[in-house]
């Protein structure tokens, strides 16, 4: 039998072909002391450890194997022949071969992976996908080049990360068959990362981004500018960056992106389907910038601005009743508005002890007009929601439930970030080597096992627009120290976000969690290796 194509031989006796893969992995596991509790070769579709979880798995007991005869088609819709390229890209970097996408001439194809843009699947989401595997065809169906790569990253988890077949001529990587279904339950799954108290490079937010991406997250928050430091370059404002970039917390050098940076940046993203929101926290959170522009600050109302490389929040006032500044937060709104194509703006609002209601008020209601002059939505903290806002604007909810209540009661939608449950910056124990405490510890198993759709009561499940899970950087100075405290627990999340509650179930869930641990190990991301999973 070692003359036969495997997949020729599957389609004459395949539970044959099982009995000795079955036994060659049972044999490589008996030598290995840790293994995940779900182990490849997985000949069962619904049993793939994916994550998150998808809507509908059907299986169909046999596979497609992937090997070097496998070719890659894309329909010529705008974005799929880019999705196709990225994946082919993907699997080149992990296999020891390459695929050809669309290739002029005629090759010998005995196994295809095709993407097809369709406009009858039932699902509406312009994330939704269908995925059909066969012996000799996978075939990935989306309405938008965004539900594509939505589905090209459940393809990639499919593949194992060794050849888990040994009769084929050819090296070939086995994954199981069957029809998988999905949709997002929200929209809106996004992650905020802080680079205002500590900064982070370009490279840095790029290996962030791609693992999002891998869990099919759809939007970074940038934290650009707070006390301890401005990010983003202004050309009209020079000194943002001159004089308010060159710190950080505990004293370091800080940093900034200039235009071109950020457009990189923005671009990157784009390519893996996430939009990128800006924030420019505001009238509160302003140290940084009346540091570099005293004419704005609130004297006699705020602390006097002087470098600041503490943690200390509240003490700080844009000028509020000053006509010259909102000509300056024009330009600024203006100038990276310019740069992001995304629908939304974030403008902060949080923690402005320093500035008087009425005058905090009279701020985001003229904020929020320069904004949606950008042809831009405004998303703010739940602060804002105090204000008279449009029904575009959306209220991020982090501590105060009654104002998310009231904001839903207004029609707007919400964002739920609640930091009890959410906040990334805080320590998963006492024991942890990052974070903070002040809203309690969060597990791995805390930050799974909660519902997003309950988790307000009475708040309706029609005005969520989804969750995000901020991560503060008081206590992370790199990339090591943001990937411990991000994963596992944002991989928890992306979960939250993307399957229905009835599909989620935590035992289910740290079993899969437990299973990623080769494709962490292969990115080498320095997660926390929590006790709750059996690694």
């Amino acid at each position: 039998m070692i003359g036969y194509d495997t997949l020729s031989f599957f389609k004459v006796k395949p539970y044959w072909i099982y009995v000795l893969v079955s036994l060659s992995m049972i044999l490589l596991t008996a030598c290995t002391e840790t293994q995940p509790r779900i182990n490849y070769p997985v000949t069962d579709l619904s049993k793939a450890p994916l994550i998150p979880k998808p809507l509908q798995v059907t299986p169909t007991g046999t596979a497609f194997g992937l090997d070097a005869k496998t070719v890659i088609f894309t329909d010529s819709t705008v974005g799929f022949l880019e999705v196709g390229q990225l994946l082919a890209n993907s699997i080149s970097a992990r296999l020891p071969f390459k695929i050809p996408i669309n290739p002029k001439q005629e090759v010998d194809a005995p196994r295809t992976i095709r993407l097809q843009q369709c406009d009858t699947l039932p699902m509406t989401s312009p994330e939704a996908y269908r995925l059909n595997i066969t012996n000799n065809t996978v075939l990935l169906q989306a309405r938008t080049a965004e539900g594509a790569f939505r589905g090209m990253q459940t393809l990639k988890q499919l593949i194992p990360e060794q050849r888990n077949d040994t009769l084929a001529k050819l090296p070939m990587w086995l994954l199981p068959s069957g029809t998988i279904r999905d949709t997002p339950n929200f929209p809106y799954r996004g992650v905020m990362l802080d680079v205002a108290r500590h900064f982070f490079s370009v490279e840095e937010v790029k290996q962030f981004l791609e693992v999002l991406a891998y869990y099919k997250y759809n939007t970074l928050h940038l934290h650009l500018t707070d006390d301890q430091g401005w990010r983003i370059q202004i050309a009209s404002w020079p000194k943002l960056t001159q004089i308010g970039a060159r710190t950080e917390v505990g004293g370091s050098m800080g940093g900034f992106y200039t235009q071109e940076d950020f457009k990189e940046l923005v671009a990157y993203a784009a390519e893996r389907h996430i939009v990128i929101i800006p924030e420019v926290d505001m009238p509160g959170h302003t140290n940084a910038a009346n540091l570099s522009y005293p004419i704005f600050h609130a004297k006699g109302r705020a602390e006097t601005p002087r470098v600041r490389t503490d943690m200390k929040v509240g003490y700080s006032s844009f000028d509020t009743r000053k006509d010259t500044l909102y000509q300056f937060l024009d330009e600024v709104i203006e100038e990276i508005t310019t740069l992001t194509p995304g629908p939304y703006f974030h403008i902060g609002g949080d923690e402005s002890m320093a500035t008087p209601k009425k005058d905090y008020i009279n701020f985001i209601e003229k904020v929020t007009h320069i904004v949606n002059s950008k042809e831009k939505y405004v998303i703010g903290w739940n602060e804002i929601a105090q204000a008279d806002l449009p029904s575009t604007a959306v209220v991020q909810f982090w501590n105060d439930p009654k104002i998310a209540l009231k904001a839903a009661q207004k029609g707007l939608k919400v964002i739920l970030s609640p930091a009890k449950k959410i906040y990334l910056d805080m320590k998963y124990d006492s024991l942890s080597k990052h974070g903070l405490d002040w809203a309690g510890h969060i597990t791995v198993k805390d930050a799974y096992d909660w519902d997003p759709e309950t988790y307000i009561p009475n708040l309706p499940e029609a005005q969520i627009l989804g969750l995000e899970a901020p991560l503060w950087s008081e206590t992370i100075a790199d990339l090591t120290a943001l990937e411990y405290l991000a994963f596992p627990r944002a991989i928890g999340y992306a979960e939250l976000g993307w399957t229905p509650k009835e599909l989620r179930h935590w035992e289910d869930y740290r079993l899969r969690l437990a299973a990623q641990k080769p494709y962490l190990k292969r990115r080498n991301i320095q997660y926390y290796p929590s006790p709750n999973i059996d690694w």
